[in-house]
């Protein structure tokens, strides 16, 4: 299965589209773009495999695998990226500014419920993380 992040770059933070096959599944907030630099700026755009991962903290939330330089980047609820990621992904329901949105954790379950049911069947789950086309 294949998970597509649209990005658009902002000085305050990147949003996103998360795509599964032709459905808009919610949007995303990141930090802005700051040359891959550890907990200060989102991942580079590349194609990842994601995995469940558990930890008392976040409790069951989404591995961002393989990123370069990088450890530990997680799809995990948050509503801020500047005051709430260091480097993560958190989905939203809806944008309210660069880096911001609303009703974190809805958009984290739906899309946590899409990635653990195409893992629970063996699928492999990949994100493809690229920058959004401007119409």
């Amino acid at each position: 299965m294949v998970v597509k992040l649209l990005r658009t770059y902002g000085e305050q933070g990147t949003n996103g589209e998360i795509w599964i096959g032709g459905d808009l599944v919610c949007y995303a907030i990141e930090l802005p773009w700051r040359e891959n630099v550890r907990n200060i700026s989102c991942i580079p755009e590349g194609t990842y495999p994601l995995a469940k991962r558990y930890s008392k903290r976040f409790g069951w939330h989404i591995l961002v695998r393989d990123v370069p330089m990088r450890s530990a980047i997680l799809f995990h609820s948050a509503n801020n990226a500047e005051k709430e990621l260091r480097g993560c992904i958190a989905p939203v329901s809806e944008l309210t500014g660069d880096g911001k949105g609303i009703r974190s954790r809805v958009a984290f379950e739906k899309l946590k419920e899409a990635v653990y049911a195409a893992l629970d069947q063996g699928q492999d789950v990949v994100l493809i993380v690229e920058r959004k086309e401007t119409e």
